[in-house]
C-alpha cells in the first residue's frame, strides 16, 4: 500500500491518482474515475473532486494508496 502525505487539508481524488503514479495524467484520471474503476473507503466514487483526508483509502487497479496527514 503506497502513502500519499498530504501537505494541505485535503487531496482530490484525481490529483492523489496522479501523484501515486497509477494514471498518466488529469484526463486518464477523469477516465477511470467516471468509468466507476476507482474506490473510496471500498465504495465506487465517480466524482473526480472527491476530497481525500487523513485516513482515505483508494483502490485501483488491484492497487491501494492511503492518505496520511
Amino acid at each position: 500500500m503506497e502513502i500519499i502525505k498530504l501537505r494541505d487539508e485535503y487531496i482530490k481524488l484525481g490529483q492523489a491518482l496522479k501523484a501515486a503514479n497509477l494514471v498518466e495524467d488529469g484526463v486518464e484520471a477523469k477516465l477511470v474515475i467516471q468509468d466507476g474503476l476507482v474506490k473510496v473507503n471500498n465504495k465506487v466514487d465517480i466524482r473526480r473532486g472527491r476530497k481525500l483526508y487523513d485516513g482515505d483509502v483508494v483502490s485501483f487497479d488491484g492497487q491501494e494508496l492511503r492518505i496520511e496527514k
